[in-house]
């Protein structure tokens, strides 16, 4: 009965950090959020795979946290301002809510089609990837959309995890979180550095 309540209550993480990723324009909160959701995978993800494999999920989807922080931190010239359309914050909530209601309506069918997984794995997982598409569907920009991307991928984890259990797989699953971070970052420089002009050079 706990780790039922626990896992709901990590759905519920997963719902309110992916709303704020989505409503918010500071990218250190984006950031903070995404951190926070990779705590909710972990809880998630452990319900079917050994704390161990869990654990290097989160530790791998927190250096990609650093990785990004770190480089937007020394980015004195990228712009905080996003161009998200539409512009208004009710809109990117009610799209949250459309999500919320799809993943609820879907997850008692995915449970009787695929017994075992569980209510909350499969509705934090679909939150997840729901939640990911809908991020790289407002945003135009590149942080942000590493971001999304990294939700998304995040929850096929969930999902996946709870099919597949090999070691190999997770480990590959981390590579391309730390690849994602890492071309997310290099992106980030490369957008941010002015090309040289002829009289520069």
């Amino acid at each position: 009965m706990f780790p039922e309540i626990v896992s709901w209550i990590a759905v519920t993480l997963i719902l309110v950090t992916a709303t704020v990723m989505l409503i918010n324009t500071d990218w250190r909160i984006s950031l903070g959020a995404l951190a926070l959701q990779y705590l909710a995978l972990l809880w998630l993800v452990t319900r079917h795979l050994p704390f161990a494999m869990g654990s290097a999920k989160l530790i791998t989807g927190w250096m990609v946290v650093a990785i990004l922080g770190m480089t937007r931190l020394g980015l004195t010239n990228a712009e905080d301002e996003e161009s998200f359309f539409p512009r208004g914050q009710a809109f990117r909530i009610a799209l949250m809510g459309i999500v919320a209601l799809v993943t609820a309506g879907a997850a008692p069918s995915i449970e009787t089609a695929i017994p075992g997984l569980g209510l909350p794995v499969i509705a934090g997982g679909l939150l997840l990837i729901g939640g990911g598409i809908i991020h790289l569907g407002v945003t135009t920009n590149l942080l942000r959309v590493i971001l999304g991307l990294l939700t998304m991928l995040a929850g096929f984890e969930i999902l996946y995890a709870a099919i597949e259990s090999a070691i190999l797989v997770t480990g590959l699953l981390a590579v391309v979180n730390l690849g994602l971070g890492i071309v997310g970052s290099y992106l980030l420089l490369a957008g941010s550095t002015p090309l040289e002009s002829d009289e520069d050079l």
